[in-house]
């Protein structure tokens, strides 16, 4: 391959993948200096018919239907989830970086809408809990920015003139990678 192609394309995958990079550096950099978000929650319906519930929770299928009716007793409209994530005895409707309900089974069914902050909402993106096409991305964004960084060293040490430089700079980052690991 002629090295001016693999450059554009080493390039465009950058450029493409920025804005990706950019939202998971964000979002992480601000989490770990505390700045974590917020959700907004609002209690919305209570119901005492817990155990048909409890017996659904085995079977996803029937979980799905039973929140969906569920949120439409309790005066739910034009919500749509993409399925049901099961924590204990408290469910979630999935994605969880828009608005979303939490569904806790205790003596009684108790609904609250939650809503996420912009940080919240981010965060919830970067650990996966986005919509399933999201999370779809998220796999061909992992392989994309495999392949910007893996062209990147290829092309580093492909150049006579940058290969010290792309090994000292890649042997720096290993050492400070294994020191912040194993300390």
């Amino acid at each position: 391959m002629n090295r001016s192609l693999f450059i554009t394309i080493h390039m465009y995958l950058a450029a493409f993948f920025a804005p990706f990079v950019l939202l998971v550096c964000i979002s992480g950099g601000l989490y770990l200096i505390g700045i974590k978000g917020s959700t907004e929650t609002e209690a919305i319906y209570q119901s005492w018919d817990v155990e048909e519930l409890r017996a659904e929770l085995k079977d996803a299928p029937a979980l799905n239907l039973s929140v969906a009716k569920l949120l439409g007793e309790a005066g739910v409209a034009d919500y749509e989830f993409e399925y049901v994530k099961v924590k204990g005895d408290t469910l979630y409707t999935r994605p969880t970086s828009r608005q979303y309900y939490i569904i806790k089974l205790g003596d009684a069914v108790d609904i609250s809408r939650a809503t996420p902050s912009l940080q919240a909402a981010m965060m919830e993106l970067h650990m996966g809990h986005g919509p399933t096409a999201f999370k779809t991305f998220q796999k061909f964004f992992a392989i994309g920015l495999l392949l910007v960084i893996g062209s990147g060293l290829w092309l580093g040490l492909s150049a006579p003139r940058l290969r010290t430089r792309t090994l000292a700079a890649a042997g720096g980052g290993s050492l400070a990678f294994l020191l912040v690991v194993l300390l």
